[in-house]
């Protein structure tokens, strides 16, 4: 059925167009049964007035009975309207990917690189710690096995030397042990640049040893097998000297405090000081944190509610009005001036209270707490004791009817969980405390025979970070900012800032001034003094 439309003085053309597209569609209905699955998948936009499958042509020349573009010779530009005559047959391709697929794909390739870089430096440190070990091995080998009737036999010397070289090899197993291969505290963004001077400088020791060994003994086929293990005893001694460097860089320069670091978390203003060493960027990050989950409070963001709620509720109470809206008269404009001053007068009046209503608030808020918290300390009190009287009565039971820890703390715990929970929803860390990790601490504290004030301690003050599970962390991921490259060391007014999900920890870097004693000397005998007293005394 043909579609009404309205003709204008450039549109005219476009309606034939139209008609004629609904009769060749109608028309080559049937026939396209065969490409339906082809088309279904194919995206086509086809201009009305180029040759398409709707308009055939042979010998660049139309059809009879369908139209040409040289039919109407007045219209040599494309029609204006071309989009709106447009049949678009849109599907889902074979060889498309929708978003969540692309997601998944990003996902994956980040999880293998991270995967990559994490053992990365596990596999290359293992690879030249088993070359540095087996180097001098090999050079001691090598002699025996290549030409064994030329070697000149050294007797005690190279048994001594082979005691000798034994021992130092067992102590740098230790020793790479201890310092090499501990377990990964953390995944830095960068390389650590001492280690890899230390890995480079290895490397180069080992490959000069290998150099040496091969031209003036693998060439020339020494004979002379005290020299050759002489020679592998100097390269354990060089080892063990790389191991001494590397203790003192990686372990005991940054031990000396030279700077002091600031730590504000910025949702709270929570504030930490801390003394540090010459460390770079990313290590005095990583240090920082390790304090930040040992000292902080738990982040809590309900506390933060209270605030926001009091901010809303001061900026609900203003009214602004506008006296110079479009349509206002000027002899209107006087009274709308009144009536604004009228009313921002009461929100003036209300945001000079508002000091008056955050002091009640807050004065309100310590009373509850007060009270609930009093409430808390008798209802543990009262079940503690209870506990008391039942474990003496239980020296006189049945061994059949002994209580055990896990059931006395499930059947003391109903006569508080209301108290205690009244008083962690009013202090805002409800969220903090599970009723499971509430009675696994009860059970710890009846076993190990604790005070109510012991098992309150827990709830009453919020405690640092790594007193929770990981699940009330909020943080397992930290994005370091700073201007400064992070392999970098730190120096004095050095600032960056470490950003989590839910707020952020800002550094600030200050060194520790440099402080100069004098000594003073003062004479002994200068403390010395004389009491005279007088014989005479009054009656």
């Amino acid at each position: 059925m043909d579609t009404e439309s309205t003709h204008s003085g450039y549109s005219s053309r476009s309606g034939r167009s139209n008609r004629h597209g609904d009769r060749s569609r109608e028309r080559h209905k049937g026939g396209s049964s065969k490409d339906s699955s082809r088309s279904e998948r194919s995206v086509v936009i086809n201009p009305p007035d180029t040759p398409s499958q709707d308009s055939p042509v042979h010998n660049d020349e139309p059809l009879p009975g369908e139209p040409s573009a040289a039919a109407d010779p007045g219209d040599e530009a494309q029609d204006d309207n071309w989009g709106e005559t447009t049949t678009a047959v849109t599907g889902t391709s074979e060889l498309s990917i929708s978003q969540e697929e692309v997601v998944g794909l990003g996902k994956e390739i980040q999880d293998r690189t991270q995967g990559f870089r994490r053992y990365l430096p596990l596999a290359v440190g293992s690879c030249v710690g088993l070359l540095v070990l087996a180097t001098p091995l090999v050079f001691l080998l090598l002699p025996v096995v290549m030409w064994p009737d030329r070697l000149q036999a050294c007797g005690a010397a190279c048994e001594g030397l082979f005691l000798s070289i034994s021992f130092k090899i067992l102590i740098l197993v230790v020793a790479v042990w201890a310092l090499f291969l501990r377990p990964s505290r953390a995944r830095l963004p960068r390389v650590c640049v001492y280690r890899a001077f230390l890995t480079t400088l290895t490397l180069l020791l080992t490959m000069s040893y290998w150099l040496f060994y091969g031209v003036r003994i693998l060439d020339a086929q020494d004979e002379d097998y005290h020299g050759i293990v002489q020679f592998a005893v100097s390269l354990v001694d060089s080892q063990l000297f790389v191991h001494y460097l590397a203790v003192v860089l990686l372990e005991l320069r940054h031990l000396r405090p030279c700077y002091s670091v600031c730590v504000i978390r910025s949702t709270d203003g929570e504030t930490r000081h801390y003394n540090i060493g010459q460390l770079s960027v990313q290590r005095a990050a990583l240090t920082i944190l390790e304090y930040y989950y040992r000292d902080f409070p738990l982040h809590n963001p309900a506390l933060l509610s209270a605030s926001k709620h009091r901010t809303a509720k001061h900026l609900a109470g203003l009214k602004v009005y506008n006296v110079d809206a479009p349509g206002s008269t000027a002899a209107a404009q006087p009274s709308n001036g009144n009536q604004s001053r009228s009313m921002v007068s009461p929100a003036t009046k209300r945001k000079d209270n508002a000091h008056s209503e955050l002091y009640y608030e807050e004065a309100d808020y310590e009373r509850r707490v007060r009270k609930r918290r009093a409430r808390l300390v008798v209802a543990v009190e009262e079940a503690f004791t209870h506990v008391r009287r039942m474990k003496k009565e239980d020296e006189n039971a049945a061994p059949s009817d002994i209580m055990d820890v896990r059931e006395a703390a499930l059947a003391i715990f109903p006569s508080m969980a209301r108290a205690l929970q009244k008083y962690l929803r009013t202090t805002r860390r409800q969220h903090c405390h599970s009723m499971e990790s509430i009675q696994k601490h009860l059970a710890f504290c009846l076993v190990n025979n604790m005070s109510p004030k012991a098992f309150l301690e827990a709830y009453l003050a919020p405690g640092p970070t790594l007193q929770y599970g990981p699940e009330r962390w909020m943080a397992d991921q930290w994005t370091l900012i700073s201007e400064a490259s992070v392999t970098s060391g730190i120096k004095e007014g050095t600032e960056f800032l470490l950003k989590c999900l839910d707020f952020s920890l800002a550094v600030t870097v200050k060194g520790v001034p440099y402080i100069r004693l004098t000594e003073e000397y003062i004479d002994p005998k200068s403390h010395k003094f004389i009491l005279l007293l007088q014989s005479e005394t009054s009656v």
